[in-house]
């Protein structure tokens, strides 16, 4: 199904650059949208729902009459999150273009997101999860494939984007190590609308990270990234190295209680995740600098693809 018109204004790279957990802010979504890709941030990257709500205008604002591709926020919908429907307020209160939700597909929060017009996308790890999120009503799937960074899921792309099509007609996105244009490439190629776009853009200068945690990016390699549910409650894909500079042992990590949105703040921003991606990252660049890189690896992918059609 192509992507709504919504999102393909000004869009120069079918992508969207991923919330990253206490890493995406407005310099970053600012800086990606008037590069043409769908920059975003979770709104948990504020302290508070005013704090929230101010990066929003903040965002809008900056954007304001330029060419800048569409912006979109992601909000935690998990029973942990007592956030939840004040930050849903805000959103609709400003009429957020794209909503991301994760740890739950809601119909409340989809009719909410569709009463101003705007688009809801939901990301899964499985196709039980995209089923339940396709009867919720969204507009978009998001596969969190094998390699993601943060909460990912097992699976290959080359089996769950196929599982998702089958029983989903709106727009799917693709998650899971893609670093470079031609791995966007591959994801249309396979069957995704849009590729997700999350640790390639750690390594940034407008991303909010520790300068240690982008350069980890840079020295690492896919052999570096654990999977494990030890950290947060929640199988995720973290730094090897980030671990030991904890004093972690990877082979021995303790047992962790269940997801707490209240205490993810302070797990995250001691040890630093990443996905498998981090090989195909050499380089810590500005975001603009980096959006047009990616737009002409991309096109130089398309290219003997076009000829050979």
């Amino acid at each position: 199904m192509p992507v709504s018109p919504r999102l393909t204004k000004n869009l120069k790279l079918p992508a969207i650059v991923s919330p990253m957990f206490l890493a995406s802010g407005p310099d970053l979504v600012v800086e990606t949208c008037r590069s043409g890709l769908i920059g975003t941030f979770p709104s948990l990257n504020q302290r508070t729902t005013a704090g929230y709500e101010a990066w929003i205008e903040d965002i809008q604002a900056r954007l304001a009459g330029t060419d800048a591709a569409a912006f979109g926020v992601n909000l935690i919908v998990h029973k942990s999150n007592p956030r939840v429907m004040d930050d849903l307020a805000a959103t609709v209160k400003h009429k957020v273009p794209l909503v991301i939700t994760s740890l739950g597909a809601v119909r409340e929060v989809v009719d909410a997101v569709h009463s101003y017009g705007g688009l809801i996308f939901h990301d899964v790890i499985s196709r039980r999860h995209a089923e339940k999120a396709a009867e919720a009503g969204v507009d978009g799937i998001i596969a969190v494939c094998a390699g993601a960074g943060g909460h990912a899921g097992t699976l290959s792309p080359f089996a769950l984007v196929p599982e998702i099509r089958s029983i989903f007609e709106g727009t799917i996105v693709l998650s899971g190590a893609l670093s470079t244009g031609a791995h966007v490439a591959a994801a249309q190629m396979l069957g995704a609308d849009l590729a997700y776009m999350g640790t390639r853009f750690l390594a940034t200068a407008e991303a909010m990270a520790d300068p240690a945690h982008k350069q980890m990016i840079v020295d690492t390699h896919a052999k570096d990234i654990i999977y494990t549910p030890a950290i947060s409650g929640v199988n995720a894909n973290f730094l090897t190295p980030s671990l030991l500079r904890n004093g972690l042992d990877p082979d021995n990590l303790p047992a962790h209680a269940k997801l707490d949105m209240a205490s993810e703040a302070k797990v995250w921003r001691d040890v630093w995740s990443a996905g498998q991606g981090v090989g195909s990252v050499q380089d810590i660049l500005p975001a603009a600098q980096l959006c047009q890189r990616l737009i002409r690896e991309y096109r130089e992918a398309c290219r003997p693809l076009a000829l050979s059609a």
